[in-house]
Formats: structure tokens, sequence, C-alpha cells
């Protein structure tokens, strides 16, 4: 069983948003997919809860609970665990971060966050962990140059030694659209600029946790 951590220690960053496409990406593949909303929010729980069609399983749950929850997963045949983990106390993440396979830094062009995300670098460091850090809620680019806070950003990330996914999200309301309707872009808006991000993400993901990025 594969299983990711999608961790944002600045609120507002799109945590939920792309935890919540992570494993749908899965479930769309074939796998069985599983949700661990350890968010105290339940945003992602929300979202799912306003599906009219089959989908990941959600599971409300908190840091301490996650390897139990992790074991029972495993046993039930799930094939990949998206953890939802909340913005705030290390303490929480570090649960997540332990017994991930990989963890998402999400992280948008703007100071605070990438404050943030020294921060939980630092510690996937610390505990010896790998991490990939997406960009995300990035402005768009213009005539194939990237505007300044995204140029600025990724310079600043690259200084952190962990892989950075080769695709930028953007900021675009289908994101939002898809999500009030408990779905991916990759179901509302294929094939779509958000769709092809998200598979590319995928593809990001499974290139880092296979040694290949």
């Amino acid at each position: 069983m594969r299983t990711i951590a999608v961790i944002a220690r600045k609120g507002g960053s799109g945590k939920t948003t792309l935890a919540t496409h992570l494993a749908l990406a899965a479930h769309l593949r074939g796998r069985q997919a599983m949700l661990a909303d350890a968010d105290p929010q339940r945003s992602s729980t929300e979202v799912l809860r306003l599906r009219q069609i089959p989908g990941p399983q959600v599971v409300e749950t908190a840091g301490p609970k996650l390897f139990a929850l992790k074991v029972a997963a495993l046993r039930d045949g799930v094939e990949t665990l998206v953890i939802d983990t909340p913005a705030g106390p290390e303490t929480e993440v570090c649960h997540a971060i332990v017994l991930a396979e990989l963890s998402l830094v999400v992280v948008r062009p703007t100071y605070l966050d990438l404050v943030m995300a020294v921060r939980t670098v630092e510690i996937l460091h610390r505990l010896g962990r790998p991490g990939l850090i997406v960009l995300n809620q990035a402005p768009f680019s213009r005539a194939g140059a990237e505007p300044p806070p995204v140029r600025k950003a990724l310079d600043a990330l690259k200084l952190l030694h962990t892989p950075i996914a080769p695709v930028i999200i953007r900021a675009r309301m289908a994101y939002q659209e898809a999500l009030s309707m408990g779905l991916s872009v990759e179901e509302l808006t294929p094939p779509g600029p958000a769709a092809q991000e998200i598979d590319q993400l995928w593809s990001a993901v499974e290139d880092r946790m296979a040694g290949r990025l």
C-alpha cells in the first residue's frame, strides 16, 4: 500500500484541494483508495460527501490514530492511502510523515508559505523521510515567462535540497468548481489544463515514490 501525506503548515495553501484530488486520481486509475481526513476542519470529508458516484473511501481520524488506520486499511486491501494533515502543531504532522512513503509539501508563492515550507522540510530531513514540494495556487505565466513571485519562490525552494514537482498548479477556479460537486477536475473538465496538471502531479508522485525523481 502506498501512503501519501499532504502537508501545508500555512492555512489556505490548498492542501485539502490537492489531497482530495490525489485520492480521486488514485480512484480514477482503478486503485482502491482511502482519504484519511486528519484535519479537524474535515473539509475533505465534506467534499467527498457531496459525491454522487463511487469514489475513494474517506475516514475521519487524527494523528495518533493514523498507525491503526493504516494497519486496518492494509488489511482491507486499500492500495493508496492519502492523508490530509492538519495545518497546526508539528506533532500532529509528524505522525503522518513517519507513516508515509512520501510527503507532499504544498506551498504557495508567498513569503509566509515559504517560511512554513522551510520548517516542514526541516522536519522531513530530521526524520529522514522523502518529500516532494508542490507549488500551488500560482499565478499564470505570460508568454512563457513566469511572474516574479513564482520565479522567486522556485529559486528559494531549490535551496531546500528536496525535489520540486515538475508541474506548477495554477490558481484556477476549476478546482473549486469540481470540489463543490465532489468531483476531480479530471472528471469535470477533461482534458482541460487543470486536469492535465493533476495528471502530471500524479505522475510526479509515482516517479518520486519509484525513485525516478
